[in-house]
Protein backbone atom coordinates (compact mmCIF):
# COMPACT_ATOMS: atom_id res chain seq x y z
CA UNK A 1 0.00 0.00 0.00
CA UNK A 2 1.22 3.66 -0.73
CA UNK A 3 1.32 5.60 1.68
CA UNK A 4 2.34 9.36 1.77
CA UNK A 5 4.81 11.51 3.60
CA UNK A 6 3.97 12.11 7.36
CA UNK A 7 2.12 15.73 7.84
CA UNK A 8 3.23 17.87 10.31
CA UNK A 9 2.04 17.94 13.62
CA UNK A 10 -1.67 19.55 13.95
CA UNK A 11 -2.96 21.36 16.93
CA UNK A 12 -5.10 18.95 19.54
CA UNK A 13 -9.04 18.47 19.28
CA UNK A 14 -10.46 19.64 21.76
CA UNK A 15 -14.44 19.52 22.36
CA UNK A 16 -16.68 22.05 23.95
CA UNK A 17 -16.29 20.51 27.41
CA UNK A 18 -12.61 20.84 27.48
CA UNK A 19 -11.90 17.04 26.50
CA UNK A 20 -9.04 16.11 24.44
CA UNK A 21 -10.15 13.61 21.58
CA UNK A 22 -6.95 10.94 22.09
CA UNK A 23 -8.98 7.74 21.05
CA UNK A 24 -10.68 6.71 17.48
CA UNK A 25 -12.45 3.77 17.25
CA UNK A 26 -12.40 2.61 13.66
CA UNK A 27 -14.95 0.44 11.95
CA UNK A 28 -13.71 -1.62 9.41
CA UNK A 29 -16.71 -3.16 8.15
CA UNK A 30 -20.08 -3.72 9.45
CA UNK A 31 -20.23 -7.45 8.59
CA UNK A 32 -20.33 -10.17 11.37
CA UNK A 33 -20.18 -14.00 11.68
CA UNK A 34 -22.03 -13.99 14.40
CA UNK A 35 -25.70 -12.73 14.87
CA UNK A 36 -25.57 -11.68 18.73
CA UNK A 37 -29.34 -11.52 20.03
CA UNK A 38 -28.40 -8.06 21.94
CA UNK A 39 -26.05 -6.45 18.64
CA UNK A 40 -28.53 -7.27 15.78
CA UNK A 41 -31.67 -8.73 14.56
CA UNK A 42 -31.59 -12.49 12.87
CA UNK A 43 -31.68 -11.09 9.22
CA UNK A 44 -29.48 -7.79 9.92
CA UNK A 45 -29.27 -5.78 6.64
CA UNK A 46 -25.58 -5.05 6.08
CA UNK A 47 -24.16 -1.98 3.98
CA UNK A 48 -23.53 -2.52 0.45
CA UNK A 49 -19.98 -3.02 -0.17
CA UNK A 50 -19.29 -0.36 -2.68
CA UNK A 51 -19.75 1.80 0.37
CA UNK A 52 -17.13 0.58 2.39
CA UNK A 53 -14.15 2.57 2.74
CA UNK A 54 -10.87 1.10 1.22
CA UNK A 55 -7.92 0.28 3.12
CA UNK A 56 -6.13 3.41 1.69
CA UNK A 57 -9.28 5.35 2.90
CA UNK A 58 -9.17 4.45 6.38
CA UNK A 59 -5.53 4.36 6.36
CA UNK A 60 -5.78 8.15 5.74
CA UNK A 61 -8.37 8.56 8.04
CA UNK A 62 -7.27 7.58 11.00
CA UNK A 63 -3.50 9.26 9.73
CA UNK A 64 -5.57 12.34 10.31
CA UNK A 65 -6.37 11.33 13.48
CA UNK A 66 -2.78 10.73 14.63
CA UNK A 67 -1.57 13.86 13.06
CA UNK A 68 -4.70 15.65 15.09
CA UNK A 69 -3.24 13.97 18.80
CA UNK A 70 -5.03 10.84 18.78
CA UNK A 71 -2.80 8.41 20.72
CA UNK A 72 -4.94 5.26 20.54
CA UNK A 73 -6.73 3.38 17.80
CA UNK A 74 -9.30 0.41 18.27
CA UNK A 75 -10.05 -0.79 15.44
CA UNK A 76 -13.52 -2.83 15.16
CA UNK A 77 -16.59 -4.18 13.19
CA UNK A 78 -18.74 -5.97 12.78
CA UNK A 79 -16.06 -8.16 13.07
CA UNK A 80 -12.97 -6.87 11.76
CA UNK A 81 -11.26 -9.95 11.05
CA UNK A 82 -14.06 -11.04 8.13
CA UNK A 83 -12.35 -8.49 6.34
CA UNK A 84 -9.80 -10.08 3.97
CA UNK A 85 -7.74 -6.79 3.78
CA UNK A 86 -7.55 -6.16 7.41
CA UNK A 87 -3.82 -7.11 8.42
CA UNK A 88 -2.52 -4.83 5.39
CA UNK A 89 -4.67 -2.13 7.13
CA UNK A 90 -2.75 -2.91 10.58
CA UNK A 91 0.80 -3.62 9.15
CA UNK A 92 0.20 0.01 7.52
CA UNK A 93 -1.03 1.90 11.04
CA UNK A 94 1.54 0.34 12.67
CA UNK A 95 4.25 2.64 11.57
CA UNK A 96 2.86 5.40 14.03
CA UNK A 97 3.51 2.49 16.34
CA UNK A 98 7.26 2.97 15.32
CA UNK A 99 7.37 6.46 15.20
CA UNK A 100 5.96 7.08 18.49
CA UNK A 101 2.77 9.05 17.58
CA UNK A 102 0.61 6.30 18.31
CA UNK A 103 0.54 4.63 21.69
CA UNK A 104 -1.11 1.86 20.77
CA UNK A 105 -2.98 -0.15 17.92
CA UNK A 106 -5.50 -2.75 19.11
CA UNK A 107 -8.67 -4.40 18.32
CA UNK A 108 -12.20 -5.60 19.40
CA UNK A 109 -13.04 -8.96 17.88
CA UNK A 110 -15.34 -11.99 18.80
CA UNK A 111 -12.50 -14.36 18.99
CA UNK A 112 -13.64 -16.67 15.88
CA UNK A 113 -10.68 -15.87 13.75
CA UNK A 114 -8.32 -14.99 16.17
CA UNK A 115 -6.61 -18.41 15.97
CA UNK A 116 -5.65 -17.92 12.68
CA UNK A 117 -4.38 -14.41 12.92
CA UNK A 118 -2.56 -13.75 16.17
CA UNK A 119 0.75 -14.48 15.47
CA UNK A 120 0.29 -11.96 12.66
CA UNK A 121 -0.94 -9.27 14.97
CA UNK A 122 1.57 -9.51 17.28
CA UNK A 123 4.62 -9.67 14.34
CA UNK A 124 2.77 -6.55 13.21
CA UNK A 125 3.04 -4.68 16.28
CA UNK A 126 -0.49 -4.68 18.30
CA UNK A 127 0.01 -5.89 21.76
CA UNK A 128 -3.73 -6.43 22.53
CA UNK A 129 -7.14 -7.68 21.56
CA UNK A 130 -10.20 -7.34 23.57
CA UNK A 131 -12.45 -10.35 22.92
CA UNK A 132 -15.89 -10.33 23.18
CA UNK A 133 -17.60 -13.54 25.34
CA UNK A 134 -20.40 -13.87 27.14
CA UNK A 135 -20.95 -17.23 27.91
CA UNK A 136 -18.42 -20.62 27.83
CA UNK A 137 -20.98 -22.42 27.53
CA UNK A 138 -21.62 -23.95 24.67
CA UNK A 139 -25.60 -24.19 24.68
CA UNK A 140 -26.06 -20.74 25.55
CA UNK A 141 -23.03 -19.34 23.21
CA UNK A 142 -24.86 -21.45 20.34
CA UNK A 143 -28.42 -19.46 21.67
CA UNK A 144 -26.66 -16.00 22.45
CA UNK A 145 -24.70 -15.71 18.84
CA UNK A 146 -27.85 -17.57 17.17
CA UNK A 147 -25.15 -20.50 15.58
CA UNK A 148 -21.98 -19.79 16.90
CA UNK A 149 -19.83 -22.47 18.06
CA UNK A 150 -17.99 -21.47 21.67
CA UNK A 151 -14.51 -23.65 21.12
CA UNK A 152 -13.44 -21.60 17.69
CA UNK A 153 -13.63 -18.35 20.49
CA UNK A 154 -11.48 -19.99 22.90
CA UNK A 155 -9.00 -21.22 20.62
CA UNK A 156 -8.66 -18.14 19.48
CA UNK A 157 -8.19 -16.52 22.79
CA UNK A 158 -5.42 -19.34 24.00
CA UNK A 159 -3.94 -18.48 20.45
CA UNK A 160 -3.66 -14.79 21.61
CA UNK A 161 -1.90 -15.41 24.66
CA UNK A 162 0.58 -18.30 22.70
CA UNK A 163 1.25 -15.51 20.43
CA UNK A 164 2.15 -13.04 23.65
CA UNK A 165 -0.93 -11.09 22.77
CA UNK A 166 -3.01 -9.58 26.26
CA UNK A 167 -6.61 -10.35 26.47
CA UNK A 168 -9.18 -8.99 28.00
CA UNK A 169 -12.45 -9.87 27.89
CA UNK A 170 -15.89 -8.24 27.52
CA UNK A 171 -19.21 -10.05 28.38
CA UNK A 172 -22.01 -8.28 28.41
CA UNK A 173 -24.82 -8.73 31.52
CA UNK A 174 -27.89 -10.52 30.44
CA UNK A 175 -30.46 -11.16 32.55
CA UNK A 176 -31.92 -14.06 31.53
CA UNK A 177 -29.26 -15.53 29.88
CA UNK A 178 -26.00 -15.32 31.44
CA UNK A 179 -25.99 -14.27 35.19
CA UNK A 180 -25.82 -16.82 37.21
CA UNK A 181 -22.73 -17.69 35.06
CA UNK A 182 -20.65 -14.61 35.60
CA UNK A 183 -19.22 -15.58 38.44
CA UNK A 184 -17.51 -18.73 36.83
CA UNK A 185 -16.07 -16.74 33.91
CA UNK A 186 -14.67 -13.93 35.84
CA UNK A 187 -12.87 -16.78 37.99
CA UNK A 188 -12.18 -18.13 34.65
CA UNK A 189 -10.68 -15.53 32.86
CA UNK A 190 -8.44 -14.52 35.68
CA UNK A 191 -7.38 -18.14 36.11
CA UNK A 192 -6.23 -17.36 32.37
CA UNK A 193 -4.45 -14.80 33.24
CA UNK A 194 -7.01 -12.41 31.08
CA UNK A 195 -8.73 -8.99 32.65
CA UNK A 196 -12.60 -8.93 32.18
CA UNK A 197 -15.26 -6.43 32.10
CA UNK A 198 -18.49 -6.57 32.79
CA UNK A 199 -21.05 -4.40 30.11
CA UNK A 200 -24.85 -3.51 30.69
CA UNK A 201 -26.54 -3.90 27.69
CA UNK A 202 -27.48 -0.71 25.83
CA UNK A 203 -30.39 0.35 23.57
CA UNK A 204 -28.53 0.83 20.22
CA UNK A 205 -30.26 -0.70 17.17
CA UNK A 206 -33.70 -2.53 16.95
CA UNK A 207 -33.06 -5.99 17.48
CA UNK A 208 -36.67 -7.32 17.08
CA UNK A 209 -36.93 -7.81 20.88
CA UNK A 210 -37.69 -5.98 24.15
CA UNK A 211 -34.46 -4.95 25.34
CA UNK A 212 -36.04 -4.57 29.33
CA UNK A 213 -35.85 -8.63 29.35
CA UNK A 214 -31.78 -8.61 28.79
CA UNK A 215 -30.97 -5.49 30.77
CA UNK A 216 -29.67 -6.65 34.06
CA UNK A 217 -28.09 -3.52 36.25
CA UNK A 218 -24.29 -4.46 37.38
CA UNK A 219 -24.89 -2.71 40.41
CA UNK A 220 -26.54 -5.67 40.75
CA UNK A 221 -24.25 -7.91 39.68
CA UNK A 222 -21.39 -6.10 41.59
CA UNK A 223 -23.58 -6.19 45.06
CA UNK A 224 -23.84 -10.43 44.60
CA UNK A 225 -20.18 -10.41 43.57
CA UNK A 226 -19.05 -8.94 46.95
CA UNK A 227 -21.30 -11.47 48.50
CA UNK A 228 -18.49 -13.98 47.98
CA UNK A 229 -15.71 -11.90 46.82
CA UNK A 230 -13.78 -8.91 48.57
CA UNK A 231 -13.38 -6.38 45.29
CA UNK A 232 -10.93 -3.18 46.21
CA UNK A 233 -11.48 -0.24 44.33
CA UNK A 234 -9.00 0.46 41.81
CA UNK A 235 -7.79 4.27 41.02
CA UNK A 236 -6.62 2.78 37.43
CA UNK A 237 -8.01 4.33 34.61
CA UNK A 238 -7.97 3.67 30.55
CA UNK A 239 -8.80 5.01 27.70
CA UNK A 240 -12.53 3.09 27.57
CA UNK A 241 -15.19 3.96 30.78
CA UNK A 242 -14.54 0.89 32.56
CA UNK A 243 -14.11 1.30 36.37
CA UNK A 244 -11.77 -1.19 37.87
CA UNK A 245 -11.44 -3.38 41.01
CA UNK A 246 -8.97 -6.16 41.43
CA UNK A 247 -10.97 -9.38 42.95
CA UNK A 248 -8.75 -10.06 46.46
CA UNK A 249 -9.39 -13.81 46.20
CA UNK A 250 -8.54 -14.35 41.93
CA UNK A 251 -5.74 -11.72 42.12
CA UNK A 252 -7.14 -10.42 38.75
CA UNK A 253 -8.95 -7.04 37.12
CA UNK A 254 -12.66 -6.90 36.80
CA UNK A 255 -14.20 -4.02 35.05
CA UNK A 256 -17.79 -2.62 35.58
CA UNK A 257 -19.09 -0.94 32.14
CA UNK A 258 -22.18 1.01 33.09
CA UNK A 259 -23.57 3.49 30.83
CA UNK A 260 -27.15 2.80 31.79
CA UNK A 261 -27.11 2.84 35.84
CA UNK A 262 -23.90 5.03 36.25
CA UNK A 263 -22.82 7.74 33.17
CA UNK A 264 -19.40 7.73 32.41
CA UNK A 265 -19.30 10.32 30.07
CA UNK A 266 -17.83 13.55 32.04
CA UNK A 267 -14.25 12.81 31.04
CA UNK A 268 -15.24 10.95 27.53
CA UNK A 269 -12.17 11.35 24.89
CA UNK A 270 -14.00 8.99 21.99
CA UNK A 271 -15.33 9.54 18.80
CA UNK A 272 -16.13 6.66 16.50
CA UNK A 273 -15.79 5.92 12.41
CA UNK A 274 -17.90 3.73 10.34
CA UNK A 275 -16.75 1.65 7.72
CA UNK A 276 -18.33 4.38 5.30
CA UNK A 277 -17.15 6.86 6.64
CA UNK A 278 -19.10 8.85 9.26
CA UNK A 279 -17.69 9.90 12.60
CA UNK A 280 -20.24 9.47 15.34
CA UNK A 281 -19.10 12.05 18.16
CA UNK A 282 -21.08 10.33 20.52
CA UNK A 283 -22.27 6.29 20.42
CA UNK A 284 -26.06 7.19 21.78
CA UNK A 285 -26.78 10.31 19.56
CA UNK A 286 -27.25 10.59 15.80
CA UNK A 287 -25.24 13.28 15.01
CA UNK A 288 -22.48 12.38 12.36
CA UNK A 289 -20.32 14.11 9.87
CA UNK A 290 -19.32 12.74 6.87
CA UNK A 291 -15.49 11.95 6.51
CA UNK A 292 -15.80 9.80 3.03
CA UNK A 293 -17.53 13.06 1.24
CA UNK A 294 -14.28 15.24 2.91
CA UNK A 295 -11.60 12.87 1.65
CA UNK A 296 -13.47 12.42 -2.05
CA UNK A 297 -13.92 16.05 -2.51
CA UNK A 298 -10.71 18.12 -0.32
CA UNK A 299 -8.55 15.91 0.96
CA UNK A 300 -6.66 15.66 4.14
CA UNK A 301 -7.18 19.17 4.51
CA UNK A 302 -10.76 18.70 4.20
CA UNK A 303 -11.20 15.73 6.62
CA UNK A 304 -8.95 17.49 9.15
CA UNK A 305 -11.71 20.71 8.88
CA UNK A 306 -14.38 18.17 8.88
CA UNK A 307 -13.28 16.88 12.29
CA UNK A 308 -12.99 19.98 13.79
CA UNK A 309 -16.24 21.23 12.66
CA UNK A 310 -18.08 17.75 14.73
CA UNK A 311 -16.11 17.76 17.45
CA UNK A 312 -16.68 21.53 18.00
CA UNK A 313 -20.72 20.16 18.52
CA UNK A 314 -19.52 17.13 20.78
CA UNK A 315 -22.31 16.46 23.02
CA UNK A 316 -22.10 16.45 27.09
CA UNK A 317 -22.92 12.48 27.51
CA UNK A 318 -25.49 10.14 25.77
CA UNK A 319 -29.32 9.97 27.14
CA UNK A 320 -29.68 6.09 27.48
CA UNK A 321 -32.85 4.94 28.08
CA UNK A 322 -34.47 1.18 28.85
CA UNK A 323 -38.15 0.87 29.40
CA UNK A 324 -41.05 -1.74 28.37
CA UNK A 325 -41.61 -1.08 24.74
CA UNK A 326 -39.27 1.59 23.99
CA UNK A 327 -37.93 2.26 20.62
CA UNK A 328 -33.64 2.07 20.87
CA UNK A 329 -31.92 5.27 21.59
CA UNK A 330 -30.61 5.11 18.05
CA UNK A 331 -31.65 3.32 14.99
CA UNK A 332 -27.88 2.22 13.78
CA UNK A 333 -27.34 -1.15 14.58
CA UNK A 334 -23.88 -1.66 17.24
CA UNK A 335 -22.35 -2.99 14.29
CA UNK A 336 -22.67 -0.66 12.53
CA UNK A 337 -21.03 2.11 14.92
CA UNK A 338 -18.04 -0.31 16.08
CA UNK A 339 -17.51 -1.83 19.82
Amino acid sequence: MSVAAPALPSSPLIDPLGRAIRYVRLSVTDRCDLRCVYCMSERQKFVTRDLVLSVEALDQLASTFVRMGTRRIRLTGGEPLVRKDFLSLVAGLSRHLASGTLDELTLTTNGTRLAQHARSLADIGVRRVNVSLDTRDPATYRRLTRGGEVDRALEGIAAARAAGLAVKINAVALKDDNAGELPSLIAWAHGEGHEISLIEAMPIGEIGADRTAQFLSLAEVRRGLEAQWTLTHLARRTAGPARYVRVEQTGGTLGFITPMTHNFCGDCNRVRVTCTGRLYLCLGQDDHADLAEALAEGGEVAVERTIREAVARKPGAHDFRISAGAAAAVSRPMSMTGG
